[in-house]
């Protein structure tokens, strides 16, 4: 079984001020340094155990791909070891390790017997390898004439014909369509049941918290911090509206429930309250199919601002989004608001989701989106609960009531 770990790792390069300053350094019999070292890692430790799989997540520029190929072996650390333990299947740069002027059945060949495939082995392989990339008559032309799509597919299709102790995957999949990834992630996920370890680095929320155990976020480097999935992601998503030039705090707290929330933005307006109401207006925790509600926001303005967007997002269990919209896009934008202000919203729907645990994030906004100036982002902000009372008997996480026709003939 598949293990890696990694301990006190860093990776620096070295940073000459001119051509001649290298060329001194090389040629000198005494060791004269001209070069400084830019760090890119620093310290990195953490252990991915067998079976697990570990999301790294983290702005461009942050060291995530630096860190995938210290852990292959495509570069060697400054500090530090790494150990890894059982065969290891890596989707790192695009196209990686195919030879642009051979066909894609030749680039196969030479692509798995670097994974440790003998001929024989890939020759069993080929048709497997060929239905699953679905690039058809271009297995016989250069690689070359590939798009980026049809190189991904076919180098997923190698790395993966044969289930791998460990599974490394860098953002390669996002150039392919949306078929593609689909079926690809199908794939990772039947190797995670039958035990393989998985490292994966990837900005989509959804696949990292659907796969992952657990997550790692890089920032500047460094772990800036390591834990659950969605309190990972939360934590990311509010790092990026920091990046917008906004003075924020960011702060992770456990709920009773014993959750980790994360709340962040500047503190221009925060919600002061938040509550789910029954039609006839009593407060509610669990509520049935189809019932209709009221979520009730009320909201204190601290500060005086331009403009004040309100917006919501229902979570399932596992953090991913089910609906979101907010008051921009409804047309119902506040302005020119004074601090001291209460604003109480009022948001009434139908619970048409199915059965299951769910959680309310609120983000107090200017402009359509979080990201140009946070107020508030405060995500768990308010869990329920959704039962099956009177609706017939459905599965998933949206009600979708059907009339059902049926004619004999």
């Amino acid at each position: 079984m598949g293990t890696i770990s990694v301990n006190s790792v860093g990776k620096a390069y070295k940073k000459y001020s001119s051509r001649f300053s290298r060329l001194i350094e090389w040629m000198s019999p005494y060791k004269v340094v001209k070069h400084s070292k830019v760090w890119v890692l620093k310290n990195i430790n953490f252990t991915v155990h067998s079976g697990e799989a570990v999301g790294i997540i983290g702005i461009n520029g942050a060291g995530k791909s630096t860190l995938l190929k210290l852990i292959t072996g495509t570069i060697q650390p400054t500090l530090g070891k790494i150990k890894i333990t059982g065969r290891v299947a890596a989707l790192l740069e695009l196209g990686m390790g195919f030879h642009p002027d051979f066909t894609g059945r030749q680039n196969v060949y030479m692509s798995g017997q670097l994974l440790g495939l003998n001929n024989s082995d890939i020759d069993r392989l080929m048709p497997e390898i060929e239905a699953f990339a679905e690039i058809g008559e271009y297995i016989e032309q250069p690689v070359r004439v590939y798009s980026s799509g049809m190189q991904m597919r076919l180098a997923f299709s190698v790395a993966t014909a044969v289930r791998p102790d460990i599974l490394i995957v860098d953002e390669a999949l996002s150039v392919g369509d949306a078929y593609f990834q689909h079926k690809s992630f199908d794939r990772i996920r039947r190797f995670r049941r039958e035990g393989t370890t998985l490292l994966i680095v990837s900005h989509d929320k959804i696949a990292m918290q659907s796969i992952c155990d657990r997550a790692i976020l890089l920032n500047a480097g460094k772990i800036e911090k390591e834990g659950e999935p969605e309190a990972i992601m939360d934590y990311y998503n509010a790092m990026l509206a920091e990046k917008s030039g906004t003075e924020l705090t960011i702060k992770q707290e456990h709920t009773e429930s014993g959750r980790i929330q994360t709340i962040s933005g500047s503190g221009d307006a925060k919600v002061s309250a938040i509550g789910l109401y029954s039609y006839d207006n009593k407060p509610v925790e669990i509520v049935s199919v189809g019932e209709r509600v009221n979520l009730k926001i009320t909201v204190k303005v601290e500060k005086n601002i331009p403009e004040l967007i309100l917006g919501y997002m229902i979570k399932d269990r596992l953090g991913q989004p089910i609906f979101g919209t907010n008051t921009f896009h409804i047309g119902k934008a506040l302005s020119d608001l004074h601090a001291g202000k209460e604003i109480e919203f009022d948001v009434k729907f139908y619970m048409n989701l199915g059965e299951g645990n769910y959680s309310i994030a609120v983000a107090l906004h200017d402009c359509d989106t979080h990201i140009n100036k946070s107020y508030e982002w405060r995500d768990l902000a308010l869990v329920f609960n959704v039962i099956n009372i009177n609706k017939d008997a459905f599965v998933g996480t949206v009600w979708l009531p059907a009339e059902v026709e049926i004619n004999e003939r």
